[in-house]
């Protein structure tokens, strides 16, 4: 490689990094679109609205995600990555380690609604289905044990309580409530938080 290769070389480098850090920004703008589209509409919701949140085209979705799979897959997995980040830095900035708990499982409860649809859409692929599952455990039931194991070790909340038992019980209480507008499936997840205070001495 001559001295002109390499300067050439050296040349793009600074332009090939913002570039790709560029198309990640866009990308996640376009799941996070998606997801806020799900949480209202549901995962049928048409691609144009989508769109319009993410103040792109519709050929922009398309190229990014050809199918609607592709995309509610897509949305899945930022959001269980969004949800996993977002424990650690609540637990830092909160108040107190049952408040940052109390805030997690709030993201954890749009999470559940935004991805009621994913079984449809993988109901003839079990492997693909399972192969989220276990992502979405590996990722979260860890989080959601540090959030516990802060709150009980401060003493503002019961010690006997599992990371993934109330997981599955906020899960639970997040069943129909994307088809009901009656349902508050927050409020309902904030009220298990809140029981699982200590109570007060005296």
């Amino acid at each position: 490689m001559n001295d002109g290769e390499r300067g050439a070389q050296r040349g793009a480098e600074p332009t090939a990094g913002p570039r790709r850090a560029d198309a990640r920004r866009n990308k996640e703008n376009l799941l996070d679109a998606a997801a806020a589209i799900f949480v209202t509409a549901g995962v049928e919701a048409p691609v144009r609205d989508i769109a319009a949140e993410a103040g792109v085209g519709t050929a922009t979705i398309y190229r990014h995600f050809p199918t609607r799979a592709d995309l509610i897959i897509a949305v899945y997995r930022h959001q269980v990555e969004a949800c996993a980040e977002a424990g650690p830095v609540l637990l830092a900035q909160g108040p107190t380690a049952h408040a940052a708990l109390g805030r997690w499982i709030d993201l954890f409860v749009d999470f559940l609604v935004t991805k009621h649809g994913l079984a449809a859409v993988l109901q003839s692929d079990a492997a693909g289905f399972g192969a989220l599952h276990a992502f979405f455990l590996d990722r979260l039931v860890p989080v959601c044990t540090r959030l516990l194991d802060a709150a009980v070790a401060a003493g503002e909340i019961r010690s006997d309580l599992a990371a993934y038992e109330l997981m599955r019980g906020v899960g639970n209480l997040c069943i129909g409530a994307d088809s009901d507008a009656r349902y508050d499936a927050r409020r309902l997840a904030q009220l298990l938080v809140a029981g699982l205070r200590v109570p007060a001495a005296g």
